[in-house]
Order: C-alpha cells, then structure tokens, then sequence
C-alpha cells in the first residue's frame, strides 16, 4: 500500500476501482486524406491561384515620397515596377530608393537601374536578361 492510499484512507476518500475493459475500443483512422468538394475549384496552395496568369508590370513617375507606399504594394503583389525620378527632388528620390530597397530585401526580388533616373523593381519570380551598357552616375541615388 503505497503513502497515496494511506493519505487517501485517511481522509475517507477510497480509490475507485476500474475496469480496463470498459473503455470502447478506437477505430481504426483512414491514412488515406478526405476531400470535400462542395461544387468548387481545388486549387493548390503553392501556386496562389496565378496559374495562367498574366505577369504586369506597374510604371511609377513618383512625385511625393509617399508615393512609395503604392509602388511597395505592387512589389507585394508580385508585380514588377518601372520607376522613373526625373520629376522627384533628388534627395527625396534617395529616400525612395532606399525604401524600395528594404521591401525588395523584404521579398527576395531585385533593383536595377535602367536609365539615369530609372529603376526596375522585381519580386522573385522575375528573370531580366541582358544588359545596358550607359553611364550612370554610380554617387546619384547611392
């Protein structure tokens, strides 16, 4: 008898005796998985429903730097972006410059520049092929 039934005897609490047998046996689980179809598409996770769909690319001539609140969502959304400067202060174009640059480090994508005051903007998924041979001004924007 062990120190919980003398504990338990003394406080005139008696163990309950059980029967193992009482209990319903489990059932045996189908490995194989259930799908409920209810009229609808199934479509699969980890292609976001974009299968066949068309690939844009978004053009921004940024002007305020609250622009770049539009122009990261479309990066976001798996859209490519085409930004043009040319009618931004300098010092507010380097501000989105770098605020790009965060959100494309953010979604694994790329920055490139295309011209002197134009920038491409790619989420993965994206290849560009071949490049411009001009010169850029490496101190503008960096």
């Amino acid at each position: 008898m062990g120190i919980g039934n003398k504990i338990s005897r003394f406080f005139g609490v008696e163990a309950e005796e059980y029967d193992e047998n009482t209990f319903p046996e489990e059932q045996a689980v189908n490995s194989e998985p259930v799908f409920a179809t209810h009229g609808q598409k199934v479509v699969s996770i980890t292609d976001k429903g974009r299968t066949g769909a068309e690939k844009k690319i978004a053009l921004f001539e940024p002007r305020i730097y609250s622009d770049v609140k539009s122009i990261a969502g479309k990066l976001i959304s798996d859209q490519a972006v085409v930004v043009n400067f040319q009618r931004m202060d300098d010092d507010q174009a380097r501000r989105v410059v770098d605020f790009l640059t965060g959100t494309i480090f953010a979604i694994n994508g790329e920055i490139q520049r295309i011209g002197d005051q134009i920038f491409l903007c790619t989420p993965r998924g994206f290849a560009v092929e071949g490049s411009l041979a001009g010169n850029f001004d490496n101190d503008e924007f960096s």
